[in-house]
């Protein structure tokens, strides 16, 4: 009863929102001007498999892509699978230790207890249980009003068929870092799902959103030197991720407040 009115009430939220605002792919079709006029908001989902709670939120974030339903935002998804539920006979094929460190890292900013599943935060400034629609609606409306340090991410066109050759830059510094800040790059992959044989969850075919199959970091700024950013950089793919289904996200944020200052997403090229 309690998915079932969570469904209910993320839908009547998003529908709502939607009129305000364009899904993604009529946003994709608007004049460059209107694009750049929304404002990245990243919207992270700490999930997993091995979780009967997750799936809602996972088609929760899944829906705040897809619809991009904040007007003047446009919401950049990482859905990001912990270990520690890899228990009960089922190994999430997505999970990573590293994601379950980067959500330790929230954790001691929000005081909390522990990590948790589902959690979703949203430019490392807000954390809330991850399948409340109208929590992620309030905080994408929120952070898309701050003035956000401009990224963009441009390919050159040398890529290999296993790895995608891009331009990063990052200029205009209109929220100057007041602190140390990470650039860090993300490679997501949509379409992705998995028939769970055993946890939680087993016998359901569960699907997720903007899974992150990669997490790096490729640069730093510091508070004191607001010069641009200018880094060339090859992402290189593993065999089993679909080139067509992959986005490269690139991300500034400092390393104390963990605030994120501004952000780009861009496809992969065919």
């Amino acid at each position: 009863m309690k998915n079932t009115l969570s469904f209910l009430v993320l839908g009547v939220l998003l529908l709502a929102a939607a009129k305000a605002s364009p899904p993604r792919h009529a946003a994709q079709a608007q004049t460059a001007q209107a694009q750049s006029e929304r404002i990245p908001v990243i919207v992270e989902l700490f999930t997993s498999e091995g979780c009967s709670s997750c799936p809602p939120a996972d088609e929760l974030l899944s829906k705040l892509e897809t619809l991009q339903p904040v007007e003047g935002a446009e919401i950049i998804g990482l859905e990001e699978h912990v270990d520690y539920w890899n228990h009960d006979g089922w190994v999430d094929p997505y999970s990573s230790s590293e994601w379950t460190s980067r959500q330790e890292e929230y954790v001691e900013k929000f005081k909390g207890k522990s990590p948790y599943t589902p959690q979703m935060v949203v430019d490392g400034q807000s954390q809330f249980v991850g399948d409340n629609a109208r929590d992620a609606l309030q905080a994408v409306r929120e952070d898309a009003q701050r003035t956000k340090t401009q990224v963009s991410i441009s390919a050159d066109g040398s890529g290999k068929k296993d790895a995608e050759r891009i331009e990063v830059r990052i200029g205009n510094a209109s929220s100057q870092p007041q602190e140390p800040a990470d650039v860090l790059l993300v490679v997501t992959e949509e379409g992705l799902g998995t028939a769970v044989k055993a946890g939680e969850n087993a016998g359901k075919d569960v699907k997720h959103a903007a899974v992150v199959r990669y997490f790096h970091k490729i640069g730093s700024l510091s508070s004191k030197d607001s010069s641009p950013f200018d880094v060339h950089q090859e992402v290189k793919f593993k065999s089993d991720w679909k080139r067509e289904n992959l986005h490269i996200v690139v991300f500034v944020q400092e390393r104390k407040s963990l605030r994120i200052l501004g952000a780009a997403e861009a496809r992969v090229t065919g």
